[in-house]
């Protein structure tokens, strides 16, 4: 009778397993601890010790098997439901338990927001879908408290891991132009009647929407509760990454809504919750760049070829320190940016964080598609996760607006509230004196500042992009990944992954950033 001979394993590095997300991270521990959030450090290593564990299994089953939706009758009414994996419920509740949905809301020791953006971070490398729900209900807060009495109602709720809050903006015809929106909004004695398709609605299994809708008096922000008869979810969307996660086109028939804010002012009413979800698509950017580059760096420290160890090899080395640099540049801007929701810094925050958004999102497809071909075929296949983070990588570049949509909302910023540019300039100018290289980088932006343009608004954000960066990693980065993202973004921008100087001390920058067992 014959055996099965088991499979070769020489030469084949072992599963990044079994390690702490958060202790095996020195640059987000050290932007923890810089930013205002140190007193946090003990659950944000407990957290990180979990994640590294069963859930990183949790996140593939839940990728392995997406949302169902399940329409049925229920004694002559129509009732929608979606069926997840018990994995993704493990997940949820898993991120739930740790407050990742409330943490800024309901704690009030320093640095909580911070502290909350790392618990994020860590979430996203393990499983990226579980963020889009426990985003929008942390934002929803901000949101609700212009209507006091639906935020007593409904803010113990999503802050207590109760209930779940998803958002409804976008229809067919109008995308991002959520002033072309069709939904109307009727009166109903004290409430509303909402009646309308919406194209994307994010975790339509939610307890409760924000959802915009004209009313007489103009667009309007509305709360709609589920379950609700004239809630029809009509199918869940077949996307390209998110896979784990639903969303949804619904149809709103005669549903019952109550108005949020001021009538007629639903964009201002709204724009509090996206800019808090604008803020998890910076962090959840780099996350999935953060896991990218720890699944490179380890498979490279094991895996041999032509006689060496790929980690020793130079052109492999300068690879994969320039990943390093851009994620770790990605997490000290991410956390900067918390540290301005945790001290109100409201012009430095409404530019930071359109800024941050453009540009970190942008960055995160070429570095992770660089990652995955750091392990060659291994990449390609499904069993070294790196293919779930390629399709991940694009969502947060188009979720809460697009590249175009930023870059016209900090032109906007520039105009209408002029103090958002002396705010970014003074953080930046922080590090005057300490890299001639970011000193010329700030002289070219306050000459782009004084008369923006629109056809080169993109070029606009970039250059507020890479001068905060250097700014931060000149000011608290090692002096080796100050002076390889000067030498590589600032002195001489663009171009491939993998073209650092020889001068920069590449190794020193690898294994900063490798992951150990």
């Amino acid at each position: 009778m014959a055996t099965t001979q088991p499979l070769s394993t020489a030469n084949q590095p072992p599963p990044l397993t079994g390690y702490n997300l958060f202790e095996q991270d020195t640059a987000l521990v050290e932007a923890v601890r810089r930013e205002g959030a140190a007193v946090w450090e003990d659950e944000l290593a407990a957290f990180g010790a979990t994640l590294g564990g069963e859930p990183l299994e949790w996140g593939r089953l839940a990728n392995e098997h997406p949302p169902v939706l399940r329409t049925h009758d229920r004694y002559g009414e129509r009732i929608d439901e979606v069926e997840f994996h018990p994995a993704w419920d493990s997940m949820l509740a898993l991120a739930l338990a740790a407050r990742v949905q409330s943490l800024p809301w309901v704690d009030e020791r320093p640095g909580a927001h911070v502290a909350r953006a790392a618990l994020f971070m860590l979430l996203g490398q393990v499983e990226a879908g579980v963020c889009c729900p426990v985003s929008m209900t942390f934002a929803a807060v901000p949101a609700l408290r212009a209507q006091p009495d639906l935020a007593g109602e409904w803010v113990p709720r999503l802050t207590g891991g109760d209930a779940l809050c998803g958002m409804a903006m976008t229809e067919r015809q109008g995308g991002s132009d959520v002033r072309a929106n069709e939904t109307v909004a009727r009166p109903h004695g004290d409430a509303w009647l909402l009646d309308g398709d919406k194209w994307f609605c994010s975790a339509p299994q939610s307890d409760a929407f924000l959802a915009l809708a004209q009313a007489p008096a103009g667009l309007s922000c509305f709360l709609i509760e589920r379950p609700q008869q004239g809630f029809r979810i009509d199918r869940l969307k077949d996307k390209l990454g998110n896979r784990s996660n639903a969303s949804a086109e619904i149809r709103l028939e005669g549903v019952l809504a109550r108005l949020v804010g001021e009538e007629g002012r639903g964009v201002r009413t709204i724009v509090e919750m996206v800019n808090h979800t604008r803020l998890d698509c910076v962090l959840g950017s780099a996350s999935l760049m953060r896991r990218a580059v720890a699944e490179a760096t380890h498979h490279a420290a094991h895996r041999s070829a032509f006689g060496r160890l790929l980690a020793d090899q130079p052109l492999m080395q300068n690879v994969l320190a320039d990943l390093c640099v851009e994620s770790e540049a990605a997490t000290v801007t991410a956390l900067r940016l918390a540290r301005a929701y945790d001290e109100a810094d409201g012009p430095f925050r409404r530019l930071a964080t359109a800024v941050g958004k453009f540009w970190v999102c942008k960055r995160t497809p070429p570095l992770v598609a660089e990652a995955l071909e750091c392990l060659g075929g291994n990449g390609y296949v499904e069993e070294s996760q790196l293919p779930r983070l390629f399709r991940e990588s694009p969502v947060n570049s188009i979720w809460e607006g697009s590249g175009n949509v930023n870059a016209l909302d900090v032109l906007r910023a520039l105009d209408r509230e002029p103090e958002t540019a002396g705010s970014f300039l003074a953080e930046v100018r922080l590090a005057e004196g300490a890299d001639a290289r970011l000193d010329a980088a700030v002289a070219r932006l306050e000459r782009e500042l004084a008369e923006p343009d629109e056809r080169a608004a993109r070029r606009l954000l970039e250059l507020l992009a890479v001068t905060l960066q250097g700014s931060l990693l000149v000011r608290h980065g090692p002096p080796e990944v100050a002076e390889a993202f000067c030498a590589s973004r600032l002195q001489a921008p663009g171009g491939v992954f993998g073209t650092l100087p020889s001068t920069v001390d590449q190794s020193a920058i690898v294994e900063r950033h490798r992951p150990r067992l």
